[in-house]
């Protein structure tokens, strides 16, 4: 299946979110990623539930929704009632993960976990069998605009070889310093999600930047 493209939201302009979610409709992405932050997990904070909610209103594509707080089985529900189709909760969030999957699941929603940079895939073993997606994090979450960490390869990678045989159809999502430059080096790795902030919003044409994006095919791209 061709790779999926997921222009985050946070690197959208405010002021004229409506446009660029009509944008993101119009063009070749493939969902919607809407990163949470609450300030204590992460230092930084981006919108809550009046902000997905807008934006579930005019999106006519999935909301894929990245959780980056503490305690995220307290809004499970609440998020998957302003729009969500795919929960990521990070692992590092999580002290019972097993029932916040089975959580997101009840609440109708596809589950995903996140790991940090630091986090190793293999802490994964024993519930992929139950996920929808793993968001491997290649930059620290928390702010936009960091360098790619190279090591993110070897993670996507290794998690591929684990999910052949458990959970085929697992997907692996990726995000952080994300560009037409090292795209092709992460679908070759075994990503199926792109996702992309800056590198598609910054673009003099996001359009045609997620159209290039969607395009790529395993391999390094030159600049």
């Amino acid at each position: 299946m061709k790779h999926l493209i997921a222009p985050s939201v946070l690197s959208a302009d405010f002021a004229n979110l409506q446009r660029d979610i009509e944008m993101i409709n119009s063009s070749e992405a493939d969902w919607f990623h809407v990163d949470v932050m609450d300030g204590v997990f992460v230092p930084n904070i981006s919108f809550g539930f009046p902000v997905m909610e807008a934006i579930k209103r005019h999106a006519k594509k999935p909301l894929d929704v990245h959780l980056m707080i503490v305690n995220p089985d307290q809004y499970i529900e609440r998020f998957a009632a302003s729009g969500a189709d795919v929960i990521t909760v990070h692992y590092e969030a999580c002290t019972h993960l097993h029932r916040t999957i089975q959580a997101i699941h009840a609440a109708g929603c596809k589950a995903g976990v996140a790991l940090n940079p630091h986090t190793p895939v293999a802490l994964l073993k024993d519930i992929l069998t139950d996920l929808d997606m793993v968001l491997i994090m290649s930059v620290n979450p928390g702010f936009g605009g960091q360098q790619f960490i190279p090591n993110s390869l070897r993670k996507i990678s290794l998690l591929r070889s684990m999910a052949t045989h458990v959970n085929p159809d697992l997907k692996i999502e990726v995000d952080g310093g994300i560009s037409i430059h090292n795209a092709g080096q992460l679908l070759e790795a075994g990503a199926d999600v792109l996702v992309a902030g800056n590198a598609i919003f910054g673009a003099a044409s996001p359009t045609e930047m997620i159209a290039e994006l969607k395009q790529v095919s395993g391999g390094i791209v030159q600049s």
